[in-house]
């Protein structure tokens, strides 16, 4: 099983930019995708339903921001929209397929970057779906989580960490509850398991020449229960071409759907 996931940074700039034309080139069962920035009445038939997948959408209610999705070859046994928090689901930020017991989830944790009350905005997201991740380990289901988190874990997963660790996506309370989610709850960095070298980033700031320097960060991630985590073999991160700020990851699993 082939999981890829994308901040799309809008799905209609990136359908321009070539992604759904490179996404029919790739083996994967399923594909996450964030930050849609578009309501299903603007999708064409290719969004939803591009080469042999279905899509499914949770969308958010304001026109041109956020939203998720996922892409699946297989049909879900349940698809599940939203965490059931009103403020929080109006805002399009997860969505889930059931396969058996293997849940895979597409989320969009919210940016902070833009002013500090949207640093609340995100610091409330944090607080509210920690009691949810626990209970998604304590259900005995296999899950993977993936998506664009805004947080970067470690020094290592971001280029100028020094300068950043008062910024939104790499203070020390953000920091903290993403090792909490780790250590406490039980979640795996699967792409850390099996890749420990620097400079592996998945976003790039538009600003300067970041990308062409790789100043970066890693902010998407693909987080799973120990079992499923451990029947990971290989990831990469994609960077030939470019649909978004942000850039694929693609990890395969000893695992058929």
């Amino acid at each position: 099983m082939q999981i890829i996931t994308l901040n799309l940074n809008g799905i209609r700039a990136a359908a321009k930019k070539g992604f759904f034309a490179w996404l029919a080139a790739q083996s994967a069962d399923i594909v996450c995708v964030q930050e849609l920035k578009a309501q299903l009445c603007d999708f064409s038939h290719d969004m939803l339903k591009p080469d042999h997948f279905q899509g499914y959408f949770h969308c958010a209610m304001q026109k041109g921001y956020s939203g998720v999705g996922l892409y699946s070859r297989k049909q879900p046994d349940r698809i599940i929209e939203g965490i059931g928090l009103p403020e929080i689901d109006a805002e399009g930020r997860f969505i889930q397929a059931d396969f058996g017991n293997l849940s895979i989830i597409s989320l969009y944790l919210p940016s902070g970057s833009s002013g500090e009350h949207r640093q609340v905005a995100k610091f409330f997201f944090m607080e509210k779906f920690y009691p949810i991740l626990k209970n998604l380990i304590a259900s005995g289901r296999e899950i993977i989580l993936c998506g664009d988190w805004n947080i970067a874990h470690k020094e290592i997963d971001l280029k100028n960490w020094r300068s950043n660790q008062k910024n939104s996506g790499f203070l020390p309370e953000e920091r903290a509850w993403l090792s909490a989610v780790f250590d406490d709850i039980g979640f795996v960095d699967v792409f850390r398991q099996l890749n420990s070298e620097p400079d592996q980033y998945t976003w790039w700031s538009n600003r300067g020449q970041a990308w062409a320097k790789n100043v970066g960060w890693r902010i998407d991630y693909q987080l799973a229960t120990p079992a499923i985590a451990n029947l990971a073999h290989s990831a990469s991160i994609y960077k030939a071409e470019r649909f978004s700020d942000h850039a694929p990851l693609l990890i395969n699993y000893d695992y058929p759907l």
